[in-house]
């Protein structure tokens, strides 16, 4: 098989010139660089992405970055943007944190999707004044260059409150998710405006900032049964730390949704084989519309307004009549 060493001993030159010329870096002439393509091509020598990007001025790669492995709706995100990514030519790179960094400074992909609060806005602004295509699909940068797909947060979750508020629940208790997240902010702002138009006081101790997994739901249990505060309600910021809650209670004796209600945000596969009353997110089509929004502006469209995606609340067995505190 024909390595890189090869075409660097066909070429006369060493290792790192050929390396220099395929990455297109500018210390290498274009006399040479020329030279080295054909030897590539002659020798049927089939680098990675550095050829790509030097013959066709793009790797036909894209990038999404995440948080974590924990949270089940990311297989929906990721079967949505990789079936439109094949579907027009192009592969799929998959990172987490730091390492999203790494692979959009060294040109190894033509775009990213990020779903990582841990991903400053400074570094997206950076990549964006590059002239690198990005997709958010957890908040909005305004007057910046960057693509945001982000969930019509504020309105489900006001439907969702208003819907508890119907079937008579007046204490609530909230676990948020990391609170550099747009998702976990503008989801908390509807449940402070609903409660607050309804004149039902919010209590600080009720508040709890967890991280989207079910640990922290467990854990927000754990603190209120402890006190001896458990309330009518859990809104949970989403189905893994829902499913925590369930467990915890489950484990001290509560029925839910008798002696507590629980409701939860995703619609996960696992909320649904629970029965948790949570707020659907199309999560496929969330992920196919990223992936098409990103390949156009990597294409020239150049398409920067933010899309807010719809999602529906879903009523389950997690919610009936106002419970008695156990």
């Amino acid at each position: 098989m024909i390595g890189i060493k090869d075409i660097a001993a066909a070429a006369g030159v060493s290792v790192s010139t050929v390396s220099n010329a395929l990455n297109n870096k500018p210390n290498v002439g274009e006399v040479v660089r020329a030279r080295i393509v054909q030897l590539c091509n002659e020798m049927n020598y089939r680098p990675r992405a550095e050829m790509r990007s030097l013959t066709s001025g793009r790797n036909r790669t894209i990038l999404f970055n995440f948080s974590d492995f924990d949270r089940c709706f990311y297989l929906k995100l990721i079967e949505g943007i990789n079936d439109y990514a094949g579907d027009n030519g192009y592969d799929l790179l998959m990172c987490t944190a730091k390492s999203c960094e790494k692979y959009i400074r060294n040109g190894l992909t033509d775009g990213c999707i990020i779903l990582d609060d841990r991903m400053g806005n400074e570094t997206i602004r950076h990549a964006a004044r590059k002239r690198y295509p990005l997709v958010l699909l957890d908040r909005i940068l305004p007057d910046s260059p960057v693509k945001s797909l982000v969930i019509n947060n504020y309105t489900a979750m006001t439907e969702l409150l208003e819907g508890l508020l119907q079937r008579g629940y007046r204490d609530f208790a909230f676990i948020g998710g990391s609170e550099y997240s747009g998702d976990t902010r503008e989801r908390f702002q509807a449940y402070t405006d609903v409660l607050s138009k309804h004149h039902i006081p919010l209590r600080r101790e009720n508040y709890f900032s967890g991280d989207y997994s079910e640990a922290s739901g467990y854990q927000a249990v754990t603190i209120l049964h402890l006190a001896g505060r458990l309330p009518e309600i859990l809104v949970c910021a989403n189905d893994n730390m829902a499913i925590g809650v369930i467990r915890a209670l489950a484990e001290r004796g509560c029925q839910v949704p008798e002696d507590v209600a629980v409701t939860g945000f995703d619609n996960s596969e696992r909320a649904e084989a629970l029965g948790l009353t949570t707020v659907a997110v199309p999560n496929y089509e969330r992920g196919y519309l990223a992936a098409r929004s990103l390949i156009e502006n990597i294409n020239g469209k150049n398409n920067f307004d933010p899309l807010r995606i719809s999602a529906t609340v879903i009523w389950r067995k997690t919610v009936s009549r106002r419970p008695q505190q156990c």
